[in-house]
């Protein structure tokens, strides 16, 4: 016979708990509450399909940009298709200086 980690009644509390308010916090406090690992309530979020994984934010608080990303626009702006490889190969803020000044 299979153990189960979470009665019926316990991952209906949990999703609901989630549901409200989709936070690390929430999750930190469903692990103390029910006393297991963070990322035991996790993987039962996730296998229940609802939990929402963290979006990686920069230190200034902005969406991480590629340099790949930063060739691709700056050759929008200049209207070039193609010659610029390799430039992806130059300091990321130098990139983003060009992109700035084009």
């Amino acid at each position: 016979m299979k153990q189960v980690n979470y009665t019926p009644e316990a991952t209906i509390a949990i999703l609901a708990a989630y549901a409200a308010n989709p936070t690390v916090e929430t999750v930190e406090k469903l692990a103390a509450e029910y006393d297991k690992p963070k990322k035991s309530i996790i993987g039962k979020l996730s296998r229940e399909g609802v939990y929402q994984k963290t979006a990686y934010i920069t230190k200034t608080g902005d969406k991480p940009v590629t340099k790949v990303e930063l060739v691709a626009q700056i050759s929008d702006q200049l209207g070039i298709d193609e010659g610029l490889e390799g430039l992806e190969k130059a300091p990321k803020s130098i990139l983003q200086k060009l992109l700035q000044n084009v």
